[in-house]
């Protein structure tokens, strides 16, 4: 495996051997653990055309957790702002060669295009509304973490489905470890062909909820909208909104995910923002444990 581009193509072995490393990571790194030099003398170069806190600071301190050389390509001051093609880029990026390459685009497809052009792993950091693999890794930690084995639990995924490349790697990541998944949003942030996705769509948050063991909330992308999908922030929230009353509708013990970051007050109302059922930060842990063990893995071919 050169690539980890999208989820669809992953086997629900391969995506347990990397949780299973991951947790190893997990378990050394929250204890205060020291850098591994698994991957000294090792490069990745970070090519984030859209702007990223969690995925680029995660896989930065994953690569030097493991002892690797890092570069962050900041693409505002680079020659892509002189009108550079991404072919370009990626030929150049390709001269210095890096081990590994971390893409995030707007445009869906773009990191499998970079993947044709260069020697290096490319890893998709999300690219439009394709996909997102390593956040939905990272999710998948986290829940399989918290409740162990996954296999016949229910999450619901809740919002702006539509915009969501979280949601669509997701599903997939969810179905193929066993999981039951049930969608919710309003139906102009609903695709309008769901045929072939393995889920349900809902017509209420209680039909949603409903059995349910993971609840994620996802963020109103309104950088990828024209406007005009909901009335507004305070709407949203009124209809669309997690709030400890509407989580009744869940399982007990069931938790909330977001991917980041958090509309607070739109997506997740304050009273379950802040409270032990909501483990966003937990998340980020996670997150840095997941692409620990993907550079090491994809880099030390074991994928």
């Amino acid at each position: 495996m050169k690539d980890l581009l999208q989820i669809r193509g992953l086997s629900p072995e391969q995506i347990e051997s990397i949780l299973s490393r991951a947790g190893e990571y997990f378990d050394v790194v929250t204890a205060g653990g020291k850098p591994f030099p698994k991957l000294k003398d090792r490069s990745v170069i970070t090519l984030f055309y859209e702007n990223s806190t969690r995925t680029r600071a995660s896989f930065e301190s994953a690569a030097k957790y493991l002892g690797a050389e890092v570069v962050n390509l900041s693409v505002s001051a680079s020659s892509v702002q002189k009108g550079e093609s991404l072919k370009d880029t990626a030929l150049t990026l390709d001269a210095m060669c890096p081990d590994v390459i971390v893409m995030r685009h707007a445009q869906s497809g773009a990191p499998h295009r970079l993947a044709g052009w260069v020697k290096a792993h490319v890893v998709n950091g999300g690219d439009g509304l394709h996909a997102h693999p390593t956040q939905a890794l990272l999710d998948m930690f986290t829940a399989q973490r918290h409740f162990g084995s996954l296999n016949g639990r229910t999450a619901a995924i809740i919002g702006d489905i539509e915009h969501s490349r979280v949601a669509r790697s997701n599903i997939y990541a969810m179905t193929l470890l066993g999981m039951k998944v049930k969608l919710f949003g309003p139906s102009t942030l609903m695709p309008s062909d769901m045929s072939g996705m393995p889920c349900t769509v809902c017509s209420s948050m209680r039909e949603a909820l409903e059995g349910a063991d993971i609840v994620m909330a996802l963020r109103i992308q309104l950088e990828r909208m024209k406007g005009g999908l909901f009335p507004s922030a305070g709407e949203y929230n009124k209809y669309f909104g997690l709030n400890k009353d509407v989580m009744k509708y869940a399982n007990d013990g069931a938790i909330i995910m977001h991917p980041g970051p958090v509309n607070r007050g739109v997506e997740l109302s304050h009273d379950v923002l802040d409270d032990p059922v909501c483990i966003k930060d937990i998340q980020v842990t996670g997150g840095l444990s997941v692409r620990m063990a993907l550079l090491d893995m994809l880099i030390g071919g074991e994928l």
